[in-house]
């Protein structure tokens, strides 16, 4: 599943095309995805000017100029392919390292700007999912009601995540993939964090903090952390999308920088290290971590 740095590279891929876009028409080719589209979804959507694009956790969110707003959900396969005039047809945006593959019958909508460019949605499995929700009423839906704090803002502190670790007895992989805590956080960077920081994912996550909440320098170690491989991760275009291209044309592949992550049996990247990187499973999911200078 796409995670959060995919997800914004995704909408920053569509803002140039979209975000003040006014929509000209908009084809829809069946009744749902995960779940029903909307109801009069073209009808709300055709002669809307979208106003802009943010993200929130794996959610990308257009604005409309009729006060809704537009929640993405890519879901497992969830992508786009954009057409711009003199410009090249098809740029894809989400093209996955395990990848469907692009077959148009699961186009299931398309969106045509006054511009000229169509932006179709593409998504093989259907686990994605649209929703159009009244603007004010956004933060109490349903899909984002229980989100925690996003990650890259300036809510997360060493000192919100130690408050929120006091007593924990969760492991630290668990703690930090509830979304009721931070919002966006997913498998893959999770471990890398860990690895970034120094951290153990069999540890507690009480051992963020002091007694009292307060902060340790393990926890200072982590929110930096955290940061720094979603940053980076985003900069190269993420890691999940095989073949995202920048606007100079160069391609990310983070994936390739993973210290961690798939990398079991291999040689800890930390200089000074001679560990080797294990693989273990947690709540179902694949942790990568080095034994050795993870602690």
């Amino acid at each position: 599943m796409p995670e959060l740095p995919e997800v914004e590279t995704v909408r920053r891929g569509l803002e140039p095309v979209l975000s003040g876009a006014r929509i000209r028409r908009v084809v829809q080719r069946r009744p749902d995805l995960r779940f029903p589209l909307p109801d009069r979804f073209v009808e709300r959507l055709e002669g809307r000017t979208l106003e802009r694009l943010d993200r929130r956790a794996k959610y990308i969110l257009a604005y409309l100029d009729s006060g809704e707003v537009l929640a993405i959900h890519l879901g497992m396969t969830g992508r786009f392919s954009i057409a711009v005039p003199g410009g090249a047809n098809g740029t894809q945006l989400g093209e996955f390292t395990h990848d469907a593959g692009h077959d148009p019958t699961h186009d299931h909508v398309v969106i045509e700007t006054e511009a000229g460019a169509t932006v179709t949605y593409n998504d093989a499995r259907r686990f994605g999912y649209m929703s159009l929700i009244p603007g004010e009423s956004l933060a109490a839906h349903p899909h984002f009601k229980a989100l925690g704090i996003e990650p890259l803002g300036e809510e997360l502190t060493a000192k919100f995540l130690s408050r929120k670790a006091e007593g924990r007895t969760a492991d630290l992989k668990a703690f930090l993939m509830d979304q009721r805590i931070v919002a966006g956080l997913g498998n893959i960077y999770v471990c890398e964090a860990l690895f970034r920081a120094g951290l153990s994912p069999h540890r507690t996550a009480s051992v963020l903090a002091r007694s009292g909440g307060k902060p340790i320098d393990r926890c200072e170690r982590l929110v930096i952390a955290i940061r720094e491989v979603l940053e980076a991760a985003i900069a190269a275009g993420g890691s999940t999308l095989r073949d995202y291209r920048h606007t100079d044309g160069s391609l990310g592949y983070f994936q390739h920088s993973f210290a961690v992550y798939g990398r079991e049996g291999e040689a800890c990247v930390r200089s000074g290290c001679h560990g080797t990187v294990r693989r273990i499973t947690q709540a179902g999911r694949s942790t990568f971590y080095c034994g050795a200078c993870q602690r």
